[in-house]
């Protein structure tokens, strides 16, 4: 594991990496209770799972940054074990959550199929769940529906990211739905904006901070010179 624990004063995170993509799964929850946030639920379930039960965590939301495959295919065996914890997503992204095709997993050969989701959410509505409350930041471009889901309880804020960006990278935007203009003003207009001290917990790799991207990141940092769009 890169960072199976993120230390953060006010809030616990616990970081599951699974196998084959390396996607993050992030089990996040204050102090002093048993209720936690689920965040992209991936291909190794049973990871989670345990990791639930070793710190006596009970999933109070499954959250999903967007609907590809490595970020959800953990939903049914979590659903499974607590049918009435909501799932939660973006409104243009839970199509995915069906569709082996749409969901990227069949060109796999993994056919992942997710329960329809309980809650849908859209840009600057806020989403509370284990005591914790949530602004949703609609930023597409990796995929059309996808979210960033940011917490603002505590210095200093958190986002978790999904494939929007990750440290001195950005998500892919050559599937069907991508596009790196809008991913691009996505980052800048919304994530940019944020105080440089805020956390960003990406989906693959490790941790980084909104002012570490913005002045090193070559695909989007506001020194680097702009890229040709693909859509």
């Amino acid at each position: 594991m890169l960072f199976p624990h993120f230390s953060h004063p006010n809030l616990q995170i616990a970081c599951v990496i699974h196998l084959l993509f390396e996607e993050n799964t992030f089990l996040v929850w204050l102090p002093g209770r048993s209720d936690c946030l689920v965040i992209d639920p991936g291909l190794e379930p049973e990871k989670i799972l345990q990791a639930l039960e070793d710190r006596h965590l009970q999933p109070a939301a499954i959250l999903n940054t967007h609907g590809h495959a490595d970020h959800i295919a953990g939903n049914q065996a979590l659903k499974t074990a607590w049918p009435g914890c909501p799932l939660v997503i973006g409104r243009a992204e839970a199509p995915k959550l069906q569709d082996p095709w749409a969901n990227l997993s069949r060109p796999f050969g993994l056919d992942v199929v997710s329960p329809p989701a309980d809650v849908l959410v859209e840009d600057g509505q806020q989403y509370s769940a284990a005591g914790l409350e949530l602004e949703i930041l609609a930023i597409p471009g990796h995929s059309a529906g996808h979210v960033v889901y940011l917490w603002k309880g505590g210095e200093p804020w958190v986002a978790f990211v999904g494939d929007v960006i990750f440290q001195d990278s950005i998500g892919r935007t050559d599937f069907p739905d991508g596009s790196f203009r809008q991913l691009r003003s996505g980052i800048r207009e919304k994530l940019f904006r944020l105080p440089d001290q805020t956390v960003l917990l990406p989906g693959h790799g490790p941790p980084t901070t909104v002012g570490y991207e913005k002045k090193h990141n070559p695909f989007v940092g506001l020194g680097e010179k702009d890229h040709a769009d693909d859509s």
